[in-house]
């Protein structure tokens, strides 16, 4: 037995399967793969949530911005309105007013005041823009939107309801008010009233409008006006692709090396052997490693218990079939020895009724003749399906039993007729003794009763089951008569019953019919 060196030890250890998976799955950095994909995952789901909260941040400071420069100018332009209503306004209010407005916007503030009858009470020297007809200046809305001259209007009507000022703030005004002071690249500003809307800040071209975007609203009040700042997401290059799948290519690498190490080192190995164990047949001395090239010390271990138990069975297999045929010799030896057996018992009942004295005495060794003579044609078939184990074959039984019976029979019968109808059956041999004893009793009685009568014989299989079929033995010398009746009371009767019972089934007897019948046990 080899001594079991430190550095065997390692050499087996480090070629093991296991540490080898292990190695090259380490190398490939799986677990790196994972930490980064989670990493990315999170960094990626933090820059959503922090750029939506500097969003709404940037939406809400806008807002309240531009609802601040708009009270202001609101509450400038209400105290105008009331005054000239009230008549208390001097004449350089209107002035007042123009420069409050200007020093809200780079240019001169565009607003104008009129009363019901549709006269300019007060206003800017440009002309008023178009989009606010005279039948819609004392309207109730506190500002409303133009998105075809781009304008916001604001509208203050005086308390006594006979003076209106319109406010006009154009596009660069209102993004000037409305830029967030945080820095938000690539935002768009719009202003929306119902199914109106205003973009404050210019559209995005064309190329970004593929772009995914966060757009946040906030309400400018008192106003239905809502303020939106839309933010488009950079565009998705290709080295922010490949930080972003890094760690799903690193987990597929890792994947695909782990996959073609099990598949080369252990599941194709272990196929091949599968496939050789299953053409295996018994006798075989299996050599499953032959063409097969694997690392896998494990695997070339089964492979050699395998090619070790294919020898042993092979051993066991030559043993039994020389067991088998001595078996099978002795068996032949047997059966043989006890037909010469049954012969010579018949011969020497034949010797004796040669030499008896009175007839009675002759009928009788020929009645013992006849039933060792059915003894021997069971053993006579039996020995010849022997080699195939068949069992006793019907048919030939019961042909070969009706010729001894009618060669043996007396002379007065030697003319009854006996007919065969038989499937192609067999049965076994504890079944054949008590088939055969059955048939010489009944065709003795029947040829006692009526001599110059025949007899059919019908074994035929049973189609409502594999192994049962139907014997039947009709002939009229079988029918009832007052000799039929002493014979059956004093010997042929309890000889039939004890046969029935030894097949384990009743004996059916028609009497009017002469039918006997019997359900006998077949093999499959």
């Amino acid at each position: 037995m080899p001594a079991h060196t430190p550095s065997a030890i390692a050499n087996t250890y480090f070629r093991s399967t296991g540490v080898k998976m292990f190695l090259i799955l380490t190398l490939a950095l799986l677990p790196l793969g994972i930490l980064a994909l989670v990493a990315s995952l999170q960094a990626i789901r933090s820059a959503d949530l922090e750029k939506e909260a500097l969003l709404r941040v940037a939406v809400t400071q806008s807002a309240r911005k531009l609802t601040a420069d708009l009270a202001s100018d609101r509450t400038a332009i209400t105290l105008t309105v009331n005054a000239i209503a009230a008549g208390t306004a001097d004449s350089d209010m209107c002035g007042r007013l123009s420069f409050f407005l200007r020093s809200h916007a780079d240019s001169e503030g565009n607003f104008y005041i009129y009363d019901r009858a549709g006269r300019r009470l007060c206003g800017s020297r440009k002309d008023e823009p178009a989009g606010i007809s005279p039948a819609q200046r004392f309207a109730s809305a506190k500002a409303e939107l133009l998105p075809q001259a781009g304008l916001l209007v604001s509208r203050e009507i005086s308390r006594d309801g006979r003076v209106v000022a319109l406010a006009y703030y154009p596009r660069a005004y209102l993004e000037r008010v409305a830029d967030p002071a945080t820095a938000l690249q690539n935002r768009q500003l719009s202003l929306r009233q119902g199914a109106k809307t205003l973009v404050v800040t210019r559209q995005p071209d064309r190329q970004r409008s593929r772009y995914r975007s966060t757009s946040l609203s906030a309400r400018v009040v008192p106003s239905d006006i809502f303020l939106t700042m839309t933010v488009q997401d950079p565009p998705a290059t290709a080295a922010r692709l490949l930080s972003l799948f890094l760690p799903l290519v690193m987990w597929f690498a890792a994947a695909a090396i782990g996959w073609f190490v099990v598949n080369r080192l252990l599941i194709r190995p272990l196929v091949l052997l599968r496939r050789s164990v299953a053409a295996y047949h018994p006798g075989e001395v299996l050599e499953p490693l032959r063409r097969m090239r694997t690392p896998a010390q494990e695997i070339v271990a089964l492979g050699q218990t395998f090619r070790a138990i294919s020898e042993d069975v092979a051993t066991h297999e030559t043993e039994m079939a020389d067991a088998l045929e001595t078996q099978r010799k002795l068996t032949r030896e047997v059966h043989h020895r006890v037909k010469n057996n049954l012969q010579i018992i018949a011969s020497l009942i034949n010797l004796h009724a040669r030499s008896a004295i009175t007839p009675e005495a002759a009928e009788a060794y020929a009645s013992i003749q006849r039933r060792v003579d059915a003894l021997s044609v069971v053993h006579r078939n039996h020995y010849a399906e022997l080699e195939e184990n068949h069992g006793v074959g019907v048919r030939s039984l019961v042909s070969e039993l009706s010729a001894s019976l009618r060669g043996g029979a007396p002379a007065e019968a030697r003319r009854f007729a006996i007919q065969i109808d038989s499937d192609n059956l067999h049965i076994s041999q504890d079944v054949a003794v008590p088939v055969a004893f059955l048939l010489t009793e009944l065709i003795e009685l029947a040829m006692l009763s009526d001599p110059d009568a025949s007899m059919r014989i019908s074994i035929q299989a049973d189609a409502g089951s594999r192994d049962r079929a139907r014997l039947e033995i009709h002939s009229t010398a079988l029918r009832a008569s007052p000799d039929m009746t002493i014979r059956l009371e004093e010997r042929y009767g309890r000889i039939l019953t004890g046969l029935s019972r030894q097949l384990r089934s009743p004996l059916d007897h028609d009497m009017a019919a002469g039918l006997y019948s019997i359900a006998i046990t077949t093999l499959a």
